[in-house]
């Protein structure tokens, strides 16, 4: 039988906001399927139970960010233009902020989901961040270290960023708090916090 996709994506978007608004656990899946504008009956066509409508939107959403990710490293025309890359990236979390809170909430209640994202996407996106970072100390441009622990670094600041209260999160940030939270990001990344003798 073949499903109505329109529909599927309805139902994940619709998940997206309530498991947002109100947690994984506080939605029924009579709730989801209300909003959504289905029965309850067609939400299990699409899918086999609640969890896995929480595995999927986590796992679409954790690509999508490294899709994102991988063409902003690609595109970057310098490897100290770090600050343009964080800037674009808080704005696209700012964008998808509900995805986002699914994504980082969720996982940490899933050891099932939490295992799937890290083994699917965030050691994808880490492999990828390592190899970037390695060129450029091949390319004398960053001093030798270890470039696994260089892109794991960079992946945290960035991540954790993005949920520093008052910086993109809010509805009320300011591009200016934004751009400045990136800058401020990537040069505690370059130029470490030490002053210099």
């Amino acid at each position: 039988m073949l499903l109505d996709t329109t529909t599927k994506c309805r139902i994940l978007q619709t998940a997206q906001r309530l498991f947002a608004r109100q947690g994984y656990n506080a939605t029924t899946t009579r709730d989801l399927a209300a909003e959504a504008g289905v029965a309850e009956g067609t939400l299990f066509r699409h899918f086999e139970n609640k969890k896995a409508i929480l595995i999927e939107l986590a796992t679409q959403g954790w690509v999508e960010i490294l899709t994102d990710l991988l063409t902003e490293l690609s595109e970057m025309g310098s490897y100290k233009a770090v600050a343009q890359v964080m800037r674009r990236r808080m704005m696209r979390i700012r964008e998808n902020a509900d995805m986002m809170k699914v994504c980082f909430m969720e996982a940490q209640f899933h050891p099932d989901l939490r295992d799937r994202i890290q083994s699917e996407v965030i050691a994808k996106m880490s492999d990828v961040a390592e190899a970037f970072f390695q060129t450029a100390m091949d390319n004398g441009i960053y001093r030798p270290m270890n470039p696994k622990i260089v892109a794991q670094v960079f992946l945290g600041m960035f991540a954790v960023a993005g949920f520093s209260h008052n910086t993109i999160m809010e509805p009320g940030a300011s591009i200016q708090n934004m751009q400045e939270m990136a800058e401020g990001l990537a040069d505690i990344f370059l130029n470490g916090v030490l002053a210099k003798d």
